[in-house]
């Protein structure tokens, strides 16, 4: 267990990097004004109009960096300092969220899929920790039983790892319609197209190392699961 536990620590320790490396660009980035004077929300809406989607309502949500889209009401939840700001930060996330608008318009394929596996993805982070840590207590000494339940929580934890790599194509899929958008509609100028690029680059990594993170754990079980059976 104390290979898990130091496992554990270097993702936790490359997370909160990326992590503190995201909220330190879009505070930086929130500093650089909109040459056009767009608010976050007004940015959304011009982004849905343009591609045609009009059953999408753009909405405030409380918090920091709680900007998401919901596909199950349809609507784009910015935080409020997104929803109200007028800089590249806000533009860059705005359009962010917008972009999986016009994925689920366009039947995008992996955000079909992310969206068909939540259920079992649900159920899957909620037990297969508990499953596992049962699983090893109870394999010790070779237990055909601790085995089986140990190898049920690999699954299980699969399935989250699994969920995390097909977010990967949908948040980078997300992002580049909203650059090509902000770029092509000339929303923002040059210096404000790179902060928002930049500013997204560090969103998309906080879901890359979770992956990786996940990755690296499901490995880890796995590698315990085929020595317990020698």
């Amino acid at each position: 267990m104390i290979g898990y536990y130091i496992l554990t620590g270097i993702i936790f320790l490359i997370s909160s990097y990326v992590s503190n490396k995201l909220k330190s660009k879009f505070k930086y980035y929130s500093q650089v004004s909109l040459r056009n004077g767009m608010s976050g929300v007004e940015i959304a809406e011009k982004m849905l109009a343009d591609h045609g989607i009009t059953d999408v309502q753009v909405i405030s949500t409380n918090g920091q960096l709680t900007d998401h889209y919901n596909p199950k009401n349809k609507t784009v939840n910015l935080s409020e300092v997104v929803y109200s700001q007028r800089n590249a930060a806000a533009a860059a996330v705005a359009a962010h969220e917008v972009g999986h608008a016009v994925q689920h318009a366009k039947a995008y394929s992996w955000l079909q899929l992310r969206s068909a596996i939540v259920p079992a993805v649900g159920i899957s982070s909620k037990l297969s920790n508990i499953i596992i840590m049962v699983g090893l207590a109870l394999s010790v000494g070779g237990s055909i039983l601790g085995n089986g339940i140990f190898l049920l929580g690999i699954g299980l934890f699969a399935v989250t790892t699994l969920f995390t790599f097909i977010t990967l194509p949908v948040e980078y899929d997300a992002s580049n319609r909203a650059l090509a958008w902000l770029k092509n509609k000339h929303i923002v100028s040059q210096e404000e197209y790179k902060g928002s690029e930049d500013a997204l680059k560090w969103a998309a990594r906080t879901y890359l190392v979770s992956a990786l993170g996940s990755l690296a754990t499901l490995l880890y079980f796995i590698s315990i699961f085929m020595n317990n059976r020698r």
